[in-house]
């Protein structure tokens, strides 16, 4: 059971990669984000989704460490 777990979690990781990537060659199509008043240039929409996916990735590794060293 220990081994599946990692094993699982890898093949998670490498379907959203692998979506990623897909959608990245896709969609070249520049996007312009908006929060509040601020707004970025425009930027493809594979690289928003790139650092969306590297932000979620990052935050639910800190947040799994916050949770364990309690």
């Amino acid at each position: 059971m220990k081994a599946l777990f990692p094993f699982t979690t890898n093949l998670i990781l490498a379907v959203a990669i692998a979506a990623v990537a897909i959608l990245s060659v896709q969609n070249a199509t520049p996007v312009s984000l908006q929060f509040m008043i601020f707004e970025s240039i425009n930027i493809p929409v594979g690289v928003v989704l790139a650092f969306s996916l590297a932000i979620g990735l990052i935050a639910g590794a800190i947040g799994i460490f916050i949770y364990h060293q309690r």
